[in-house]
């Protein structure tokens, strides 16, 4: 947990220090972090399966970078705690899809 302040605390200060609070609203995080998904997906655009694997880590860190930020962002501005979330939607997701039914399937929870 203490990693996780210090990361939300550089980025408040970066914010801050910019005077970026006020775009900071929570529909342009959202939309930030969509277009950002976006710009990691345009990474691998066009490219075949065993191309895919040949871009490069520095692109796709930067990227990733920028959507996990975004997250932090919103999640700070309504007091969400980002593992809890996290650690809910498993528990969700394990509802929902029980191993027994899509143990090695890719089916959505109401095809299995």
């Amino acid at each position: 947990m203490e990693k996780y302040q210090q990361v939300i605390d550089e980025l408040i200060k970066f914010r801050n220090e910019r005077d970026w609070e006020q775009f900071h609203d929570s529909k342009n995080l959202a939309l930030a972090i969509s277009i950002e998904a976006a710009e990691l997906n345009e990474l691998f655009l066009w490219k075949k399966d065993n191309e895919s694997e040949n871009v490069k880590i520095d692109k796709i860190k930067e990227e990733l970078a920028d959507i996990l930020s975004f997250s932090f962002l919103l999640a700070e501005k309504h007091n969400l705690d980002i593992f809890e979330i996290v650690l809910e939607k498993i528990k969700r997701n394990g509802e929902k899809y029980p191993v027994e039914k899509a143990k090695g399937t890719a089916k959505k929870y109401d095809e299995l």
